[in-house]
């Protein structure tokens, strides 16, 4: 069985959603942020990096949220939750999903927390406000990727989907938020409507009622 440490709407999201898709059996393991339990010497013995998320299947100890979404998908291909090897939505898969955490992720991070770039405070503020048109930017894009299609890779929902959606969430207080945008406010209102992601909003608690 698979275990999960996780915190609620953390980088453990895209995970749980994955797992929930999967229909398997996992369980949740919280590690309380709120008291930095992700730093302890228990969860740095698993995860070094002292971070969140951390997957535990049988004897491989796995961290990064984006490899762990990956490696669930491949270990149970009959979901269809990653493309087949060889064709070519595989390859715009490993696109999407290197975007969605290197670029997006990575300029959502510097978006909430500049102060771990300059002991500046005004500068820290100026970083955020420049985040907002570089994050728009990047929501530009992909709304405009949307626009023909139902999902970010191929005919059926995939992990990129699931990752999207959790980041979706926490640039909901950008100034202009994934549901500014139509295409993607289409795309997300669906996907909010999927039973894996309504589960784990519920076990999480987040209210869908904004993609409604």
């Amino acid at each position: 069985m698979y275990k999960l440490y996780y915190y609620p709407l953390n980088a453990s999201m895209a995970p749980h959603f994955v797992l929930e898709a999967l229909n398997v059996d996992f369980e949740l393991i919280l590690v309380d942020r709120k008291r930095n339990a992700q730093k302890s010497a228990e969860y740095l013995a698993l995860n070094p990096a002292g971070r969140i998320p951390t997957l535990i299947d049988t004897e491989l100890v796995l961290f990064e949220s984006a490899a762990i979404c990956i490696h669930l998908a491949e270990s149970n291909p009959a979901t269809n939750l990653i493309p087949a090897l060889g064709c070519n939505d595989r390859a715009k898969f490993f696109q999407w999903m290197m975007y969605l955490t290197n670029t997006l992720q990575a300029e959502l991070m510097l978006y909430f927390y500049p102060e771990k770039h300059t002991d500046n405070k005004q500068a820290a503020l100026e970083i955020t406000a420049a985040q907002e048109a570089r994050l728009s930017a990047i929501l530009q894009l992909l709304d405009t990727e949307l626009s023909q299609r139902d999902f970010l890779v191929g005919k059926q929902v995939t992990v990129c989907d699931f990752f999207l959606f959790m980041l979706a969430i926490w640039a909901d207080e950008l100034k202009q938020p994934p549901l500014a945008f139509d295409n993607l406010s289409r795309y997300l209102c669906r996907l909010a409507r999927h039973s894996a992601i309504i589960n784990v909003c519920n076990k999480e608690g987040l209210s869908l009622e904004d993609y409604q």
